[in-house]
C-alpha cells in the first residue's frame, strides 16, 4: 500500500513526523488564536477555506495564529519589507536537526547557533517552543536586530535567545562567536540568489504559480542579505565551510539548507577540502518544493542519528 493511501485525510506526509503542521489548517480555531486573520480568509472554488499566499499580509496573519495557537508566542511583528517566512518548512529544518542530535545529549541541554536571524527570529521561536533549546542568532542589519530583540522581549524569552550583531558582512562565524562559546548546533537558511535581478525573477514567477501575477510584491518580503549576495547559495555555502574550519573545537553540527541541488557538489568538493569527518544530507520538501539540509562535523567522538 503507498504512502499516500496509508496517511490520514488531508495529512502532508512530506514533512516531518512531529510537525505539527502535517494537516489542513482549521482556520476556525487560527481565527479564534488570531481574529485579524478573518478578513483574508476565503472559500476557493474547491470549497475549500484558504488565504491568498501571495499576499505577504495574509501570511503573516496566518503565520501569527500558527504561533500562537501551536507555539504560545503571543505577539510576532516586524517591519514592512522584511522576510514573512513559512511556518511549516521553518519547523520541519527544527525537527531534522532535533534528530541528527538525537544521541549527543538530552535535547534540552542544546545550544543552537543561528546565522542570520533576521527580523522575524522564527527559527529560535520554534525551536525553544518545541525542545527548549536556547539560543544565540546572528544578523548583520540594525533594523533586525531591533525587531528580533522586541519579539523576544514581548515573549519573555531573554533568558532562552540572545541576538549578537555581526558587523563585517564578509564574516560568518568570526565576531560573533566568542572563545567561551560552545555550540551543539549551528543553523542557517543561506540567501539563494547572486543578484536582486535573479531574487526578483524568482519571485514573479513564484507569484504567478500563487495566482496572483498582478501583485508587485517580492515573494513574502526580504531585505537583499536575506534574499540575495555575491555568487549566491553556492559562493555563501563555500564562505561558510572554508570558515568552519576554524570553529571545529566550538560547534559540533554545521549544518545549512541547500535550496539548490547543484550547490550540493561544490559544497562536498570544500567540505573535503577543510576535512570534515562526517557528512550528511537530509532531504526535505514541502509541497511542491525540495530543499535539503546540508550537515558536517569535524569531530571524530561526535555520535549522530542514524
Amino acid at each position: 500500500m503507498s504512502k499516500a493511501i496509508k496517511a490520514k485525510s488531508g495529512e502532508k506526509i512530506n514533512l516531518h513526523p512531529r510537525n505539527k503542521h502535517r494537516f489542513q489548517y482549521d482556520f476556525k480555531h487560527l481565527i479564534k488564536c488570531n481574529p485579524e486573520l478573518e478578513k483574508f480568509v476565503f472559500v476557493n472554488e474547491f470549497g475549500t477555506e484558504t488565504i491568498r499566499f501571495a499576499d505577504p499580509q495574509a501570511v503573516k496573519s496566518l503565520n501569527r495564529a500558527l504561533l500562537f495557537c501551536f507555539y504560545d508566542i503571543h505577539f510576532w511583528d516586524f517591519p514592512a519589507g522584511f522576510l514573512c517566512p513559512p511556518i511549516p518548512g521553518r519547523a520541519d529544518y527544527i525537527h531534522y536537526a532535533a534528530d541528527l542530535l538525537a544521541n549527543t545529549k538530552p535535547l534540552r541541554q542544546i545550544k543552537v547557533l543561528e546565522i542570520g536571524t533576521g527580523a522575524n527570529c522564527i527559527y529560535p521561536l520554534i525551536g525553544n517552543k518545541e525542545y527548549q533549546w536556547k539560543f544565540v542568532g546572528s544578523e548583520i542589519n540594525p533594523d533586525a536586530i531591533k525587531s528580533a530583540r522586541n519579539i523576544i522581549s514581548k515573549n519573555n524569552l531573554g533568558g532562552e535567545i540572545e541576538i549578537r550583531q555581526q558587523v563585517n558582512s564578509r564574516q560568518i562565524f568570526k565576531g560573533v562567536i566568542t572563545e567561551d562559546d560552545y555550540f551543539d548546533l549551528s543553523i542557517c537558511n543561506p540567501p539563494f540568489h547572486s543578484s536582486k535581478q535573479e531574487a526578483h525573477n524568482a519571485a514573479q514567477n513564484k507569484i504567478r504559480k500563487l495566482g496572483n501575477s498582478a501583485s508587485s510584491n517580492l515573494n513574502f518580503g526580504g531585505k537583499e542579505a536575506e534574499l540575495f549576495c555575491d555568487g549566491g547559495e553556492e559562493e555563501f555555502l563555500k564562505n561558510m565551510i572554508l570558515e568552519s574550519a576554524d570553529f571545529a573545537d566550538q560547534i559540533g553540527w554545521f549544518t545549512s539548507l541547500v535550496s539548490k541541488k547543484t550547490s550540493l557538489k561544490s559544497a562536498n568538493y570544500w567540505l573535503g577540502k577543510v576535512k570534515a569527518e562526517k557528512i550528511k544530507t537530509i532531504e526535505m520538501s514541502q509541497g511542491q518544493k525540495v530543499s535539503r539540509i546540508l550537515a558536517w562535523t569535524f569531530r571524530k567522538d561526535l555520535p549522530e542519528n542514524e
